[in-house]
């Protein structure tokens, strides 16, 4: 037993072959020294990647354009009785009390589309994408590329209270996955371009290509890398491309020019973001009651949605605003044309129709509604500020901007893509700061109440955990040179194993050396042995270089702990003899899946970077 000390340079006698260290003394068989692999950050699959999910944001745009005309084309029919796709608001004009039965009829084909076609057509859209992503490898049927952006053009053209981005971002979705199945990619290339044809629906449906990629970022990608990023933003950015061309470049919502906030304004926008923040809260869990509701059912899931209908029916007969897909009563509201006692009822009208249907199972979006509920909540309460209290300088139609965009963020989670979308679909720079404040207290409210959100409670109820921060590996922090054991034995290939054995039965061994690395006399690795191994069947007059059963496998000093942890992954190891990159061949020490776990106690004690965890290293070697 003695300190293991380095007298020869493996530069002298090592070669380098295909990117492995080789010894010559070794055997050849165990030559080859299996080091970690180099990942670039991007390359050239990254390339193409992002150039097919160009090419999938240029059909998003297209079928969101699609999809929101043949809603239009089914209002018209059912409610107009007229050939037009134009996206216009229901009426009870022609229909009278026979505008009750739309939204039923419509519902029972729905219910029959999920009871024969698909089941994955009912649901909100966004949930069901995020659950292909964190538990199906990003894989869609191709089949739900049709019935869900045609069943959710039937629910919404004959009545329901829906928008139409949650189903457009599904279809997008569900390109991107089936393109991803048709080519030979990777799982986490056919998310990515999941979540490019997402992001290139949203982008379309909006013109609002900067909060989609955050969209894609904050509920489906979990991630933030440039491989990833790039090609969304290409595919949102070309969707909107689409979109110019097909619609033109005027905001989604037209409002009055904002003037800048005053200190005041800014502090009752916080009151107001915070008190959305318990509504999104109050509308989550409402959502989810009356779902509950509907299971406890004594009828067929297929006949919900028509049970459901009643509701929006009966509902839209009282206010027909309540109908379809309501973009224009968005406006109206942000733009002050919907005001007191008037608003308040729509918006009741509004939440009561969109939740019952929702919870029916049916198939629609929860976004559109959302803003009718938290727009005309912040614009009511908007109005009353300004009553009650005119030195604060509080503006309903900013109120209602803020209502709008708080109760996304606070419902969804998705706090950037919620202040970015408001400012993107009304073009008012002056809004930014208010948003920012409104979304963030919205935001902190929600997640004191509910730690999940609308989108994610239903995966939790389905055994899915939904990340719900971003923050940084902590393996990408520590080195091995850092976690690395600090007690190596290392054991002479040459020695018989019945020398060995009397030395570990001696307890020198150290109890807890469950690996041991093996070394030739020049102190070239040929390998790693377990106890187990040296234990085994074979005689005690064999060498301990016989029970070496595979090349070493190696990790470099400068290697980060999720490198290693990979390496182990992808070799199928518990431990990793450790190198340097000057001399590959030669073991300095050893990593073990425990060392890994230690690389989380920064994170967990909060010690500085630049802090030694471990003491320092004492390598022994037994000859």
């Amino acid at each position: 037993m003695q300190h293991h000390r380095r007298t020869t340079s493996p530069g002298d006698h090592e070669e380098r072959t295909g990117g492995l260290a080789v010894a010559p003394s070794m055997d050849p068989a165990l030559a080859s020294v299996r080091v970690p692999r180099e990942e670039p950050v991007i390359g050239a699959r990254t390339v193409r990647i992002a150039g097919i999910a160009m090419l999938i944001g240029i059909a998003g745009g297209f079928i969101a354009e699609a999809l929101l005309r043949l809603i239009g084309l089914i209002t018209n029919l059912v409610f107009f009785q007229r050939i037009d796709t134009t996206l216009v608001p229901p009426t009870t004009e022609h229909l009278g009390v026979w505008v009750i039965a739309v939204p039923i009829l419509g519902a029972v084909v729905i219910g029959l589309m999920a009871r024969f076609g698909s089941p994955a057509i009912r649901g909100h859209g966004i949930p069901e994408v995020m659950e292909k992503v964190l538990r199906g490898e990003s894989r869609i049927p191709l089949r739900l590329m049709f019935l869900k952006p045609l069943s959710a053009a039937i629910a919404i053209g004959t009545g329901g209270p829906f928008g139409a981005e949650g189903p457009i971002i599904a279809t997008g979705g569900a390109l991107g996955s089936s393109l991803g199945q048709a080519l030979r990619i990777t799982a986490d290339e056919r998310k990515t371009l999941l979540a490019a044809g997402a992001a290139a629906g949203m982008a379309a449906t909006f013109g609002s290509p900067v909060s989609a990629v955050l969209l894609a970022i904050e509920l489906l990608l979990f991630e933030y890398r440039a491989r990833s990023i790039i090609p969304v933003a290409l595919a949102a950015a070309a969707a909107t491309g689409v979109r110019l061309i097909l619609v033109g470049p005027e905001p989604v919502f037209h409002v009055p020019a904002f003037a800048q906030p005053s200190g005041g304004a800014l502090a009752a926008y916080v009151v107001l973001g915070a008190i959305i923040g318990a509504a999104a809260a109050g509308v989550t869990r409402a959502v989810y009651w009356i779902e509950d509701a509907f299971e406890r059912l004594p009828v067929h899931w297929m006949w919900w949605p028509a049970i459901g209908a009643i509701a929006v029916g009966a509902i839209g007969f009282i206010d027909v605003r309540t109908l379809s897909v309501g973009y224009v009563w968005i406006e109206q509201i942000l733009s002050g044309e919907i005001v007191g006692a008037t608003l308040l009822l729509f918006v009741i009208l509004k939440f009561v129709s969109w939740s019952i249907y929702l919870g029916s199972g049916t198939s629609g979006g929860t976004l559109a509604p959302l803003f009718i509920i938290g727009g005309g909540l912040g614009a009511a309460l908007g109005g009353v500020a300004q009553e009650w209290w005119p030195a604060l300088g509080v503006e309903p139609a900013v109120a209602g901007l803020v209502g709008m965009a708080a109760i996304f963020a606070g419902a969804s989670h998705a706090l950037l893509a919620s202040i970015v979308f408001a400012f993107e679909t009304t073009r008012q720079p002056l809004s930014l700061l208010p948003l920012l404040a409104g979304c963030s207290a919205a935001y902190l409210v929600m997640l004191l109440l509910m730690r999940n959100s609308i989108m994610t409670e239903k995966l939790a109820r389905r055994g899915t955990s939904a990340p719900t921060d971003y923050a940084l590996d902590p393996l990408t922090q520590v080195t091995v040179r850092e976690a690395m054991s600090d007690d190596l034995i290392t054991l002479d290939a040459d020695l018989t194993l019945g020398h060995v054995r009397t030395w570990l039965g001696s307890g020198a061994g150290g109890t807890h050396h469950q690996g041991f690395p093996v070394t030739t006399e020049d102190e070239y690795l040929v390998g790693v042995v377990t106890r187990r191994d040296l234990l085994g069947a074979e005689p005690d007059d064999a060498r301990v270089r016989d029970v070496v059963r595979r090349e070493p496998v190696v990790i470099f000093l400068d290697n980060t702990l999720r490198e290693a942890a990979d390496h182990m992954v992808r070799e199928g190891v518990g431990r990793l003899a450790v190198v340097s990159r000057e001399h590959p061949a030669q073991v300095v020490g050893v990593i073990t899946r425990s060392d890994l776990l230690s690389g989380h106690r920064r994170r967990l004690r909060g010690l500085d970077h630049a802090e030694r965890l471990f003491r320092p290293r004492v390598a022994r070697r037994f000859r």
